[in-house]
């Protein structure tokens, strides 16, 4: 049997004819018009009034806290539950990453330990809609941040599809960042989209990610910038996988809801309260026995089924190393497995993978 991968990439003929063509035209390559392109399309889809596309989703969250005034001495808030992108974008601002617990329910952020984490240092909150899913009152998050003066910097690498109160994640906080890296649900290869309501951050994020000029290609700079940008082949195969994404976002959540219907009353198996009618899942998660979750992996490769640990619980891993206790985080690290959640996943593929798991745990 063929290999059922835990997540991969998806192309067709049409992105390999669109690269050609463009190829074919005489295009540049470096950004111009496709990227313009590109943006437009997410700033639509999203409902956002502006968009700029960066080199990858994780320089974006740096982008946004430094368009944001994070400097040296500040404090950002992270949830100790996500992809290590997210409190590692903080290091090169020079503040100070705060872990927060999550709340088991959503695994994002947990409010009130949100709240008891500020301290008259903190700047900005990344809040990190883990999965597609948010807070259930995610307007709290950001009535708090605004009456406290902090940036909320919506982390939606794993949301795009996905909404709340039928509003488009990254759009509540002062800016929202998605991720194109080769498991989302559209890819680019690498690739990251900062998008914003507000004209003055839109300004300094776009100077930011081109050397800090006045306008692109003018040799005239306002502010320090880098090179962030993004590529019009790039944008070419975005282009082509935004055209898909409206029926992923969808298959995403028949995927989900298949798994759901052939695991419901497996022993050890426990779903994450999952709204499908607004949250698309990236990944198809499930909780199972900490003990166990090991010996599954291993049955499950021996059927050539991938699955995957959920992330570590950041504080404790050697890069951080910090000696603190987040016990949900610290649980469901333990607990958390990811199972095949490709888009291109056939229901026969579905119901092999859960029929192995069944076979497991009998």
């Amino acid at each position: 049997m063929e290999f059922i991968n835990q997540m991969e990439p998806w192309f067709d003929d049409r992105e390999a004819d669109a690269v050609n063509s463009y190829l074919r035209s005489g295009g540049w390559v470096t950004e111009f018009r496709k990227t313009r392109e590109f943006e437009a399309r997410i700033a639509a889809f999203t409902g956002a009034a502006h968009c700029s596309v960066v080199s990858n989703g994780t320089i974006s969250l740096t982008l946004a806290l430094l368009a944001c005034g994070v400097d040296p001495g500040d404090e950002v808030l992270v949830p100790d539950y996500t992809m290590v992108a997210s409190p590692n974008s903080v290091q090169p601002t020079g503040a100070k990453v705060v872990f927060v617990d999550i709340n088991r329910t959503t695994l994002c952020m947990d409010f009130d330990r949100m709240v008891a984490a500020v301290t008259p240092r903190t700047k900005a909150v990344m809040l990190v809609s883990i999965n597609g899913r948010a807070p259930e009152q995610i307007e709290e998050y950001v009535r708090f941040c605004r009456e406290r003066g902090l940036f909320l910097i919506e982390d939606a690498a794993q949301s795009l599809g996905s909404r709340k109160h039928g509003r488009h994640l990254g759009t509540f906080g002062d800016i929202g960042s998605f991720s194109f890296s080769a498991p989302k649900v559209i890819t680019t290869g690498q690739g990251g989209a900062l998008v914003t309501n507000n004209p003055k951050l839109f300004a300094k994020i776009e100077k930011l990610r081109d050397f800090g000029r006045e306008k692109p290609g003018a040799d005239h700079y306002l502010t320090m910038g880098w090179n962030c940008k993004f590529t019009d082949l790039q944008a070419v195969i975005g282009l082509v996988q935004m055209e898909k994404l409206p029926w992923r976002v969808e298959r995403k959540k028949v995927i989900f809801a298949r798994y759901q219907e052939q695991l419901r009353g497996v022993p050890g198996i426990e779903f994450i309260p999952t709204d499908l009618k607004e949250v698309s899942p990236w990944f198809m998660d499930v909780l199972v026995d900490a003990t166990r979750r090991e010996p599954l992996i291993a049955h499950l490769k021996s059927r050539q089924i991938g699955a995957r640990p959920f992330y570590p619980a950041l504080h404790a891993e050697p890069v951080y190393a910090r000696t603190e206790h987040h016990p949900v985080t610290e649980e469901i690290a333990q607990c958390g497995l990811w199972l095949p959640s490709a888009s291109k996943l056939t229901d026969a593929q579905i119901d092999t993978v859960c029929a192995a798991i069944r076979e497991f745990h009998s």
